[in-house]
């Protein structure tokens, strides 16, 4: 998989996809990068940490989120793309359920559409991937999808649905990753059996992502605030890592880089 300037083998390594929300309402760092001067800065310190690549974003989708017009989620991320542009050519997500939103991303220098409705929420995002010749990851979001008695069978069955949705609106294959969706219409066992059962969602034939930093099924095994869950998201880098999920969706970028390193030592 070629993203830009990177070349990325997933069968051989774990990336680190850095968060970077231009939002003032994240459930763990909203505000940081609020703005376009702190948004750069912030950009500039993932990139250093060992970034492999950004994921922008302008809409929270915490539990609870307000939804943001097109144009203020184009207003947020738009100008923090084109500025990234003029240091780095790190590859750059927008994490986006909004087909105006990624069109407008992509013409701004972004290479990858990070959909977390997983193609459902907006009818026209699949063609506007496909013909901007652009990546995607598209998430298991499982409130559109009903549940099954066997609940990872189930997700398989609705991740494949999502990756023929993506092929049939002519989304090449080498452009798919899939990502199970830890805490997107899920509740704690169930996000516990998703990041336990990871090998079966690399096992459909797409790079995988996995989005599991500071999130909710850590604190509650934990107990732990939000910004105590370094540990537990590490746990769960452990198992992607383990199981050959190709990247990492985290807060924590140095911590999880070397991290990664010592289990890709140990396990590869």
């Amino acid at each position: 998989m070629q993203i830009r300037d990177k070349k990325f083998e997933i069968d051989k390594h774990t990336y680190i996809c850095a968060i970077l929300n231009v939002t003032p309402d994240s459930f763990s760092d909203g505000g940081e990068a609020y703005g376009l001067v702190n948004a750069t800065d912030k950009a500039r310190t993932l990139i250093s940490s060992g970034a492999d690549l950004l994921d922008i974003g302008g809409e929270s989708t915490r539990p609870g989120f307000t939804e943001v017009s097109v144009s203020e989620e184009i207003r947020r991320v738009v100008p923090v793309i084109e500025q990234i542009r003029k240091f780095s050519q790190i590859p750059i997500s927008v994490d986006t359920r909004k087909s105006e939103v990624a069109e407008a991303a992509l013409a701004a220098g972004a290479d990858l559409v990070n959909d977390v409705s997983g193609l459902c929420f907006d009818p026209a995002m699949a063609e506007v991937i496909a013909r901007n010749n652009a990546y995607c990851c598209l998430m298991h979001d499982g409130s559109y999808f009903e549940k099954q008695p066997e609940y990872i069978d189930g997700v398989i069955k609705d991740l494949e649905k999502i990756a023929s949705h993506a092929l049939d609106a002519g989304i090449d294959k080498s452009r798919i990753i899939l990502d199970p969706g830890v805490g997107f219409g899920k509740d704690a066992g169930q996000n516990l059996l998703c990041i336990r059962e990871l090998k079966r969602f690399v096992d459909i034939g797409y790079p995988v992502l996995l989005g599991c930093s500071r999130k909710s099924v850590i604190g509650a095994v934990t107990g732990l605030t939000v910004n105590e869950r370094l540990e537990g998201t590490l746990a769960t880098t452990a198992m992607a890592v383990m199981a050959g999920v190709g990247f990492v969706r985290v807060h924590d970028v140095r911590e999880n880089l070397r991290f990664v390193s010592m289990m890709e030592a140990l396990c590869r």
